[in-house]
């Protein structure tokens, strides 16, 4: 039976009323305390909070961070602890005071034992999470992200299994496909190729070669953004393979590439642990679009498309995989996020491109189907649909543009043809493509912050 709160409360003013068996040991180190918070029997691990209470230190709130969340104990217990080693009332969730960590990097934790505890409870969970735990690389000068704030998702290690140059099959053969499913669409050198949300969510990733170049679409579910990475990278003989770890940052998915191990942000392209990490490897992005599945067939007859025989049994049907998760404003995993210009989920379109970041809102392109802007002095044409979730932008010179009948009118008169790649003018010109991605407000709002411009039109 668990203590009451008095009691809690009582042993912890005057740890001499707890039995002496049961009293943490002086000797014990702090992972040892940690770990009774998690294992050990009640009396055992109200002693160790008690101690730790004691001790007064701010720097094991990482690790009771994380007890929080795998103990048996009520939260108040830890609440109550945080509260007192940290000096701020957060709250009595886990939710709580993960948002609490997130917001208080000055608080640097007790090496050691988190490193020990991350260890020990993830193993627990699945041991092929030891490739990603390796001590010498969670070391705090050793890592991009804070080691505090990795959690873990929910599953294993490829517990969300990666597609790995899946079966594709012609448009007409794709009878299970609904016109208003949404796809993941691209287009490299003339090979055209479809991704349905419906199946893409319940792999997130997969790794392929489309018109001879070797790629991986990055799809977090969590933050609603499926990004396009070339994955032959300077320095390396083969190209990358990339799989889902099983945890997360700050509710954004960490890949992991098959050759070493190392942890990928999935929303930056950019290693954060593991061998790589100090590489200077960045993924280059490439054009990927959201949209129907009626408007890719009819813009690209020739596309093909993922088959339903992908190779494991799941439920592909429209609108199956996180259908609540997307139906909510909610978020599934703590994050902190600003929400005075826009909400946490909705949805921007967002370009990280000669050396800046801006973000366009989606509900910008509901009432209007052309913006002309710029960012980092580059001017820009962009090309969007709201209900579709459809945004394609383009390197437009000294041009503007507004929407016509079967494409664009540019401010000398001509006509142009959108296309995958480029748009297309009737005298053959072209401007190129730029790479961008839909994401919610919430991930790119606080992976990038500051660091991006956002459009205010």
């Amino acid at each position: 039976m668990p203590l009451s709160r008095r009691r809690f409360i009582a042993s912890t003013a005057a740890i001499g009323a707890l039995p002496a068996p049961l009293l943490a040991q002086s000797s014990q180190t702090e992972f040892d305390l940690l770990h009774d918070t998690i294992t050990g029997p009640p009396d055992r691990a109200f002693a160790a909070l008690t101690a730790i209470r004691d001790r007064g230190k701010p720097d094991l709130a990482a690790g009771l961070i994380m007890a929080m969340r795998f103990s048996n104990l009520p939260r108040h217990y830890f609440a109550e602890t945080l509260t007192k080693i940290t000096g701020t009332d957060a709250g009595d969730s886990w939710f709580d005071w993960m948002l609490w960590q997130e917001a208080n990097p000055q608080v640097v934790p007790h090496q050691a034992s988190l490193i020990a505890l991350k260890r020990e409870v993830y193993l627990q969970i699945d041991p092929n999470f030891d490739v990603f735990l390796k001590k010498r690389h969670l070391r705090r000068d050793r890592m991009k992200i804070r080691l505090e704030e990795i959690t873990w998702g929910g599953v294993r290690k490829d517990g969300i299994p990666s597609l790995d140059n899946p079966r594709l099959i012609t448009a007409g053969e794709a009878s299970y496909m609904r016109d208003s499913d949404l796809v993941f669409g691209v287009s490299i050198n003339g090979d055209t190729r479809a991704y349905p949300l419906r199946i893409m969510g319940w792999h997130e990733m997969f790794n392929e070669v489309i018109g001879g170049v070797p790629v991986a679409l990055a799809y977090c579910t969590l933050c609603g953004s499926g990004i396009l990475f070339e994955t032959k990278v300077q320095g390396r003989s083969r190209p990358l393979v990339f799989g889902s770890s099983g945890f997360l940052y700050r509710s954004n998915k960490l890949m992991f590439d098959r050759a070493t191990h190392s942890l990928w942000n999935q929303f930056t392209g950019k290693p954060v642990s593991g061998k790589l990490v100090n590489s200077g490897i960045e993924l280059q992005q490439r054009p990927v679009v959201i949209t129907t599945w009626q408007n890719w067939r009819s813009d690209n007859p020739d596309t093909r498309i993922l088959s339903l025989q992908t190779g494991h049994r799941r439920n592909y049907g429209s609108g199956v995989v996180y259908q609540e998760y997307f139906a909510s404003n909610d978020l599934m995993f703590p994050t902190n996020v600003d929400q005075r210009q826009h909400r946490q989920k909705d949805y921007v379109f967002g370009i990280r491109e000669f050396g800046g970041a801006k973000a366009w809102p989606l509900k910008a392109f509901r009432n209007r189907r052309v913006i002309n802007d710029a960012m980092q002095g580059r001017p820009l044409v962009l090309i969007g649909d709201a209900k579709s979730r459809s945004v394609r932008a383009y390197e437009r010179g000294n041009l503007t543009f507004k929407s016509a009948k079967d494409g664009l009118l540019s401010s000398d008169g001509r006509r142009w043809t959108i296309g995958e790649e480029v748009l297309r003018a009737a005298n053959g010109e072209t401007l190129p493509r730029v790479a961008g991605h839909i994401a919610y407000w919430f991930a790119w709002n606080g992976y990038l912050g500051s660091e991006s411009a956002l459009y205010k039109g």
